[in-house]
């Protein structure tokens, strides 16, 4: 039974659906787990075809819209779209294909936080090449604060270094300074920095040293998971309210390849061990 095709207490006892090119939407899953701690989810990596950043925008949709299946195959009451390049480009057609479902990416969420961090409307955007190119988050921000100033940067190396456990040290800083020191000295009135790749909290550290003091470092993954919250009590698809199913107020985890790889780096950004019995792999 998809959540489409549950209704009521029942499938408000569904397990909710979240998905990324990999690990870095574990972070989303952390603040997720924090905020709704009585719900269950299914955790799905794309690991065989990551990264998503650097794909075509009609790559990346299919790809989405695969990972999405399975997810709504196996039962659930709400989509979490955890990587930004997906929100980025595919969110609209996902919502559409899965419709009445419930799909929520973590875009829109991050601007919001953005305009309300900001004093001074001068917001940086880090994110990967296909984020950039696709300037949703710039579009999020200005719907939200037309007079917004809006610099993005395409910082892709900053994947390669959280997917190896780089995430602090020389490398690291060295790598956010060549990024980001220039684009912070030429705009004294920058207060505001957007992590708009799900992987890039694990590296805030030596993101903040780069940036220093007076930029503020935004990540989406709190404000979806309270858009989500949200979302569930207008809809009345919070926990509790049925028997309770078989995912819930727990987590499973899907992984397209390298399950062991999985188990390794994704502890890092979910913050606690993970499992290998937890760890399904599966053909999308």
């Amino acid at each position: 039974m998809t959540a489409a095709q549950g209704n009521g207490a029942a499938q408000a006892d569904l397990p909710i659906g979240v998905f990324d090119s990999g690990v870095g939407g574990l972070t989303v899953l952390r603040a997720l787990r924090s905020a709704l701690p009585d719900e269950g989810f299914i955790y799905l990596g794309d690991t065989a075809r990551l990264p998503y950043g650097t794909k075509s925008g009609e790559t990346v949709t299919r790809y989405a819209e695969q990972a999405a299946r399975v997810l709504v195959g196996r039962g659930i009451k709400l989509l979490v779209v955890a990587c930004n390049t997906a929100s980025a480009v595919a969110l609209g057609h996902l919502a559409t294909v899965f419709a009445p479902l419930p799909v929520i990416g973590v875009i829109e969420p991050g601007a919001a936080a953005a305009c309300a961090a900001s004093v001074s409307g001068q917001i940086a955007v880090i994110a990967t090449e296909g984020t950039v190119r696709g300037g949703a988050y710039e579009r999020a921000i200005r719907a939200a604060r037309p007079a917004a100033e809006v610099v993005s940067v395409a910082c892709q190396l900053f994947v390669a270094l959280a997917e190896e456990g780089w995430a602090g040290g020389p490398i690291a800083e060295a790598v956010a300074r060549r990024y980001l020191a220039g684009v912070v000295a030429e705009r004294p009135a920058l207060d505001c920095l957007v992590l708009g790749c799900t992987h890039f909290p694990v590296l805030r550290e030596a993101i903040a040293a780069a940036t220093g003091p007076r930029v503020r470092l935004v990540d989406s993954a709190e404000t979806t998971a309270e858009v989500v919250r949200e979302c569930l009590l207008r809809s009345g698809l919070r926990a509790g309210q049925g028997t309770r199913g078989a995912g819930h107020g727990g987590v499973r985890f899907l992984a397209t390849d390298a399950p062991a790889r999985f188990v390794r780096v994704g502890a890092v950004f979910l913050g606690e061990a993970i499992a290998p019995a937890d760890v399904e792999l599966v053909d999308l």
